[in-house]
């Protein structure tokens, strides 16, 4: 899984069209760059605030469009040079991953838009505190490392189950949720899907048998 394997497959990859009639729009960065194992990503750990759904939880750089951005990919360019002083102006761009929807429950719905970076040199990351507390860069293959795979449980839904995998420091940095699903999308689309045990996404249900992610 190394960057030129990414670059051939992506480049072959359509993403699936989101129809939405009311909708707002985000974008976020899957920046990847090459490493002594495979091609690696770069994750966030995003900072805590308390009116902030999101709060803490391991994500992409990214954020909701602004009326500046002519597009999803430029908001994440942009959001990624404000939340890690990462410039990908020059970076190659790989292509359009996928989009995504957020919370079913959310109103107006939320289109999460995924765009695929490479980054070559070694560059050094300036974290802005208010939006991000750790950075990362994990590897591809370290996905597929079964002791990394886990069930991730929030404390808003008890009763729920949801796949995850550990990036770092056990019970903290877990990606799950939207981040997974991204990641879960990547992967098949380079021909690496995972091989997991944790049940497919969409027979996640709520306590009331409602679906989790449609």
């Amino acid at each position: 899984m190394d960057i030129d394997h990414v670059r051939r497959k992506l480049t072959d990859h359509a993403p699936e069209p989101l129809s939405i009639e009311e909708h707002k729009k985000a974008g976020v960065a899957v920046v990847l760059r090459e490493g002594p194992r495979s091609a690696e990503v770069l994750l966030i750990e995003r900072a805590h605030h308390p009116d902030d759904p999101w709060s803490g939880h391991m994500a992409f750089p990214g954020g909701r469009m602004d009326p500046v951005d002519d597009s999803t990919r430029a908001t994440a360019t942009r959001e990624t040079f404000e939340e890690v002083g990462l410039s990908l102006e020059g970076a190659e761009y790989l292509g359009h991953l996928d989009d995504l929807t957020g919370n079913r429950r959310t109103t107006p719905r939320l289109v999460v838009s995924a765009h695929a970076f490479h980054v070559r040199e070694p560059l050094e990351l300036a974290l802005d505190p208010a939006e991000v507390q750790h950075a990362l860069w994990f590897p591809l293959a370290g996905l597929h490392d079964p002791e990394r795979q886990v069930e991730h449980m929030i404390h808003e839904m008890p009763e729920a189950r949801f796949p995850g995998v550990l990036v770092g420091e056990p019970g903290r940095h877990v990606v799950w949720g939207l981040t997974f699903r991204f990641l879960e999308r990547m992967l098949h689309a380079i021909e690496h899907p995972f091989d997991r045990t944790w049940g497919n996404l969409s027979t996640l249900v709520d306590a009331s048998g409602k679906p989790l992610f449609r």
